[in-house]
């Protein structure tokens, strides 16, 4: 296949380069600066949590004039070198004894704060799980046995973080209302369709419109075996989190710095530089990784199909951006990327002239350590030639197993940002 670009890329590579152009549009030293406030009279503390928070916390100190301290805390891995803030690692899904030591810190330095200081607030998509900071009469255990429980269960991410906003001492805008009466400003970077602050890392510096009814209907709804410390927790009056209009909020100024659409945009520059058409499915797409797949696999051949007819056409490529999910049910490895793209594969069975990446844009799928992966017409042909059954990895949950065993796993290491899932479907008309 001939591709248009001055490289003759292979297929695979020409995706790749997508990818990139989608995580450099969403670079903390790039988006973080243009929207720094002015600083205070007082002191200026930076906090934050998230995956992307200490290349923030590293911008925030390349551009700033004037006192500046703090404390983030970023997944294990994702730590960059700063000189006056302060960088913790911890583990992310799964919250730690690190996660929760950080948080109390964090809320202590908040309750410190006067009207005349600023709480610069750093967050990013992994903020939920590694600002972990357990609601009175709760363990760390009882919020890892639920935060895993979510995990498995296929829930979206806005559902696991409103439970997770109520059972929590910090998030849901309680790092708001210990802040008071500082001036906050909170810049973000959204990994969450919609890009709603209040779900970005459990929005812990913005009012919460979820209510503990609601959280309560998540648990039915996806039959969560809680501990009884939490379910008498979300049936409590102390688990509300402040609603707008809440006085806490009235100093607070909320901005969001990168976001999916931004990078979808970004790779679709790209692909226009290379002479392909690209189209932008949506920003925001959500569901189970398998159904997806399917509906974009048919997608992909009504399209290629209707590319085939009439005079020759440029390749086009089919951007998306959202947060697919996966219920675990088999024992294999695998996040949600690698499982649609074991999907698309199963459902466009060898499809001549079609070529899929899908990759998180933090460069970790799920808890592995791919961002992705690729396919191509030849997939299954190969993996039978391995002696692998692609359905049968699939009903196991083992998407990286099948793609490991291929060699078609996407390796970028943390990318130190995070706007979500990245899947890029090339068509290229014989």
């Amino acid at each position: 296949m001939t591709l248009n670009n001055p490289q003759d890329a292979l297929p695979q590579d020409a995706l790749r380069s997508l990818f990139d152009a989608a995580v450099a549009a969403a670079d903390p030293a790039l988006t973080v600066p243009p929207h720094l406030p002015a600083p205070p009279a007082g002191r200026t503390v930076v906090v934050g949590a998230g995956k992307a928070s200490a290349a923030m916390a590293r911008a925030v100190e390349d551009n700033w004039d004037g006192d500046l301290s703090g404390l983030v805390v970023t997944r294990t891995g994702c730590a960059v070198a700063c000189r006056r803030i302060e960088i913790v690692e911890a583990a992310h899904p799964v919250p730690d004894a690190a996660g929760l030591e950080a948080a109390q810190r964090i809320l202590g330095l908040a309750k410190d704060l006067s009207a005349e200081d600023l709480l610069l607030a750093l967050i990013s998509g992994g903020g939920s799980a590694l600002l972990t900071l357990p609601a009175a009469g709760l363990t760390l255990e009882d919020k890892q046995a639920v935060n895993s429980a979510l995990l498995r269960s296929g829930a979206t991410i806005g559902d696991i973080n409103c439970v997770r906003k109520h059972l929590s001492a910090i998030k849901g805008g309680r790092l708001a209302a210990a802040a008071s009466p500082a001036r906050i400003v909170s810049l973000l970077i959204s990994d969450v369709p919609g890009d709603d602050p209040a779900v970005i890392a459990s929005g812990p510096t913005v009012a919460d419109h979820t209510t503990t009814e609601d959280a309560l209907a998540v648990i039915e709804k996806f039959a969560i075996d809680v501990p009884p410390a939490v379910a008498d927790t979300l049936r409590s009056d102390a688990a509300e989190t402040p609603k707008p209009g809440d006085p806490a909020f009235q100093s607070t100024d909320t901005r969001i710095v990168a976001r999916p659409q931004g990078s979808l945009e970004a790779a679709a520059r790209k692909a226009e530089e290379m002479g392909w058409t690209a189209v932008i499915l949506g920003d925001a797409i959500e569901g189970e990784a398998r159904d997806v797949a399917r509906g974009h696999a048919t997608l992909a051949l009504e399209s290629l199909g209707a590319m085939e007819t009439g005079k020759p056409k440029p390749p086009a490529v089919l951007l998306s951006g959202g947060e697919v999910t996966v219920t675990l049910k088999g024992k294999g490895r695998g996040g949600p990327n690698a499982e649609y793209l074991l999907a698309l594969a199963l459902a466009l069975d060898g499809a001549a002239g079609i070529h899929a990446l899908a990759c998180d844009t933090d460069g970790i799928d799920g808890s592995e350590d791919n961002a992705g992966a690729v396919i191509g017409p030849d997939t299954l042909a190969r993996a039978r030639d391995l002696g692998l059954d692609a359905a049968e990895y699939l009903t196991g949950n083992d998407a990286y197993g099948f793609f490991e065993a291929l060699g078609d796993l996407v390796v970028s290491g943390p990318t130190l940002t995070n706007v979500n899932d990245f899947r890029a479907i090339l068509l290229s008309p014989s």
